[in-house]
């Protein structure tokens, strides 16, 4: 007979307490969770500094390198040290003052956080300081003592190898090809609210920024720049507000995308406080709004800033603060939702659809907008079905295509619009821009000569052909309709800046130098460029005496430069502003010397021959 052992009991596990580290490391896994969490507090701390300019680097998305540049007010020397140990913060010194924070960051965790899974350097410079500080962290201390520096003003925080020491996370995002399109979004919503903030964010090794906005009075503005034409022109102005303590206190200001906007993904910029946060329960009231009231389901692009007392927000409800909690949230969502929807209704009264006309084809009958409403014709025979070569849906303002490519007029209306072309484009041109104006008589006189030489079939090519791509170094592809033409873009753009400097005479909008730069310098340097011979010193004195003399020329016609080309030269011989010719681009300031070269010689050619 056997005997069964008796089973074994299984004493609890005891219960011990983790080691520091590792709960550091597991709260940092929290707090940043992607790269663009990372990116997300620091610039969120530049803003706190009061910064005006933020740029950011961004290299294998994040993951070898994000570097956040601002010029703010910088970092003190003595708290250097404590920068980046956790709860450490400058914002709130009790918990109460949660209540009324202002500000973005509060928990003294994100810095902390970055250090335990990275490797962070901080480069700082505070005013008044004749150098600045460098210094590295690790686990929340210093590895070294800050060292002197030359730094520009403001702090630059460099976070290198992120997640270096989180294997599963570290691989689950290197096989993700979207966390750079994600920093991307981030700070295209940040540079739409901080419009006195000027945003650059762009990848390690590329010469252009993927978001480049500039300090701007005009929200619309921001979202043309960063957003583009299409969607700042499908916009309307909104409003909401309620200043009932019994129910809610809430103002509310933005803007939502008309019934013209088409887009397969809802975007929804929200600001809370001035904080970017996420509220799905008013973003999903605000679809359905989208939904009902519109006729086709396109996906809305909104933008909305919601500011409220501190006290009716809570803040401290989510590791990385993406949402918050509001006070009498579902009144403010219902109240927000009811003005939405009357504004929609409102404008889907009327639509407005532009019309592009073509030629008539033996192929294709000429059908007038009368012909587009009648009835069948008695003897019930199908309409002509238009071919389908001739049915084009590329346009260069919207590639989803718009009705005006299926529609035709006779084109004999067509040809009786040209005796009034030059009417039309001089209102449309005042009402676009009330500065682009000429007051001189001659200038006018030359705007009527370009009116006048104005072959109307090649402005209608280039004013409704769609960009295909370069060709060579000169010729690019253009498609108008069903053709292909190559377009020489060195003449074209020739053209297009000397319509655009007659158009803007003497009104032209400015871009100011960082720093005043002295004209004799610039001069030189461009005659050295010149030089093939770099070598010879020979011609050092003649190029000094072109320099002096240009100088000389160009400090003497000062007034009339700033009075007709906002070019802006001191007493003291320094060019400190430059005119834009194209709005919401910045020329290449590398060739400033070339342009002023050119300048000097130009004004004094005209000296000797006259005008």
């Amino acid at each position: 007979m056997e005997i069964e052992p008796a089973e074994e009991v299984k004493e609890p596990p005891r219960i011990h307490r983790l080691d520091e580290s590792v709960v550091n490391r597991i709260a940092a896994g929290e707090v940043i969770q992607l790269p663009v969490s990372a990116v997300k507090e620091l610039v969120e701390n530049s803003l706190d500094a009061s910064s005006t300019s933020i740029s950011v680097l961004v290299k294998d998305g994040g993951l070898k390198l994000i570097q956040v540049s601002d010029d703010g007010h910088g970092i003190r020397y003595e708290d250097l040290p404590i920068l980046c140990e956790r709860h450490t913060t400058s914002k709130l010194s009790k918990y109460e003052d949660l209540q009324s924070i202002k500000s973005m960051g509060f928990r003294g965790e994100a810095l902390a956080s970055m250090t335990y899974v990275g490797h962070v350097t901080v480069t700082t410079i505070t005013r008044g300081q004749l150098h600045g500080y460098r210094v590295s962290y690790r686990d929340g201390v210093m590895e070294n003592e800050p060292k002197a520096c030359a730094a520009v003003k403001g702090t630059q925080i460099v976070i290198e190898n992120l997640f270096y020491n989180m294997v599963a996370r570290r691989k689950t995002l290197q096989n993700s090809a979207d966390d750079y399109t994600k920093i991307v979004d981030l700070l295209s919503r940040f540079a739409i609210h901080h419009i006195d903030v000027s945003f650059s964010c762009r990848k390690h090794g590329a010469a252009r920024a993927d978001v480049h906005s500039v300090a701007t009075p005009s929200r619309l503005n921001a979202i043309r720049s960063v957003y583009g034409l299409s969607v700042a022109q499908n916009l309307i102005k909104i409003e909401a507000s309620d200043n009932d303590p019994s129910s809610s206190v809430f103002e509310m200001d933005g803007f939502i995308s008309n019934s013209n906007y088409v887009a397969k993904k809802t975007t929804m910029v929200l600001f809370i406080n001035d904080r970017l946060v996420e509220c799905t329960a008013l973003k999903r009231a605000l679809e359905v709004v989208y939904v009902a009231t519109l006729p086709k389901a396109s996906k809305p692009f909104i933008y909305m800033s919601i500011t409220l007392p501190p006290e009716h927000v809570d803040v401290n409800v989510h590791p990385t603060k993406r949402e918050v909690s509001l006070l009498n949230q579902e009144v403010i969502v219902e109240k927000i939702q009811s003005v939405v929807e009357s504004v929609l209704r409102n404008s889907n009264e009327s639509r407005t659809f532009q019309e592009q006309t073509v030629e008539a084809t033996p192929s294709v009958p000429s059908v007038t907008n009368n012909d587009l409403h009648l009835s069948p014709s008695p003897s019930g025979s199908k309409s002509q079905r238009v071919p389908v070569n001739k049915i084009v849906r590329t346009d260069s303002s919207d590639p989803a295509g718009r009705m005006h490519a299926y529609l035709y007029k006779n084109p004999q209306k067509y040809l009786g619009r040209d005796s009034s072309l030059t009417t039309v484009r001089s209102s449309v041109r005042q009402r676009r821009n009330l500065k682009e104006t000429a007051d001189l008589t001659s200038i006018q006189e030359l705007i009527n000569d370009i009116d006048r030489k104005c072959n109307s079939g090649l402005l209608d090519i280039v004013r409704q052909s769609t960009y295909i791509g370069m060709a060579d170094d000169v010729f690019a592809l253009l498609q108008h309709n069903t053709h292909l033409y190559l377009a020489n873009v060195v003449n074209l753009s020739k053209e297009l800046m000397y319509q655009q400097v007659l158009r803007r005479f003497a009104h032209f909008n400015a871009i100011q130098l960082s720093e005043p730069a002295p004209l004799q310098e610039l001069i030189m340097l461009a005659l050295k460029e010149e030089d093939s011979d770099l070598e010879s010193n020979e011609n050092d004195d003649l190029k000094k005496k072109i320099a002096e003399m240009n100088t000389q020329l160009l400090n003497q016609k000062s007034e009339m430069l700033e009075e007709y080309f906002c070019i802006f030269i001191d007493s003291d011989g320094n060019l400190s502003r430059l005119p834009i010719l194209l709005d919401q681009y910045i020329p290449d300031m590398d060739r400033v010397p070339e342009f002023v070269l050119c300048l000097g010689n130009d004004v004094l050619q005209m000296e000797w021959h006259g005008p």
